[in-house]
């Protein structure tokens, strides 16, 4: 099952959990680089969408770079587990910050969507998305070239796991045969075969998961990224696509590919 499906049984946030997670221990990993302080922009706040979404007063939309939330529900859909609990406590970090947050563009400015990607830091230089990480409000995401605070998120998500805290109570860590739709996962399982064609480099967890490494991306990946890859259990995470609409699926391909966009998105295990 996908993501959201695996999530469904996940009992819901209630007050003594929110209570709970806000009194774990700061990571206070990710500071802002000294290089890269010249950029940043001191922005209002009029609303938070999601646990990984702002709107400013002069009307942006601001994605935070190296999370991912939890979906709340749209169109009468419900909302993912801990999707209101993220909102929550980005909604009560904004606030302690007095409404204004600063901002670090990311090197790529927008996203498909055109809104703003950038990291988010409270008044007193604590990093937002750090913050939801360590309280398991949220996935660890790296999408180059915007992998800045890459290492610290990833050391903020790990304390979180180990601590079974948020979403991490129940990993939602599936196996590649369960995959039944389309969107954000984590898969683990055992790599089958490794190719490199055109340039990119594609990694088989059975018959029914391929994880690509696009051929725009494969300079971000060491040479021996995939030494020793082959009989070996990974975890991998990312945004699944369905190769099976609109008769993209071809004869002996796996239905669901599994883009790398940084090496840090695949673990071995």
């Amino acid at each position: 099952m996908g993501l959201a499906m695996l999530l469904k049984k996940a009992s819901l946030v209630g007050a003594f959990f929110v209570a709970a997670i806000w009194q774990l221990p700061a990571q206070a990993l990710c500071t802002l680089p000294a290089d890269l302080q010249g950029g940043v922009q001191s922005v209002a706040v009029r609303q938070v969408i999601d646990g990984d979404t702002l709107r400013l007063n002069d009307g942006r939309n601001v994605r935070l770079i190296g999370i991912n939330a939890p979906e709340i529900g749209r169109k009468g859909r419900p909302s993912e587990p801990y999707a209101v609990a993220a909102r929550q406590r980005l909604q009560a970090l904004v606030k302690a910050s007095g409404g204004r947050v600063e901002l670090l563009p990311g090197t790529e400015p927008r996203d498909k969507y055109k809104r703003t990607l950038a990291h988010v830091f409270d008044r007193s230089g604590h990093n937002l998305e750090e913050q939801l990480l360590g309280e398991g409000l949220g996935y660890r995401i790296a999408v180059a070239p915007n992998i800045a605070l890459r290492d610290c998120h990833q050391q903020a998500e790990q304390a979180a796991r180990s601590a079974r805290a948020g979403l991490w109570g129940q990993p939602p860590v599936i196996a590649p045969g369960h995959l039944r739709q389309a969107g954000f996962a984590l898969v683990a399982g055992q790599v089958q075969s490794v190719e490199h064609s055109g340039g990119a480099i594609w990694i088989e967890l059975g018959h029914s998961l391929v994880l690509q490494v696009p051929a725009r991306l494969s300079r971000n990946f060491a040479p021996d990224f995939t030494d020793g890859l082959e009989g070996r259990r990974v975890e991998a995470r990312g945004w699944v696509l369905d190769r099976s609409r609109k008769g993209g699926l071809k004869p002996g391909q796996a239905r669901w590919m599994l883009p790398l966009t940084d090496p840090t998105m695949l673990e071995r295990q």
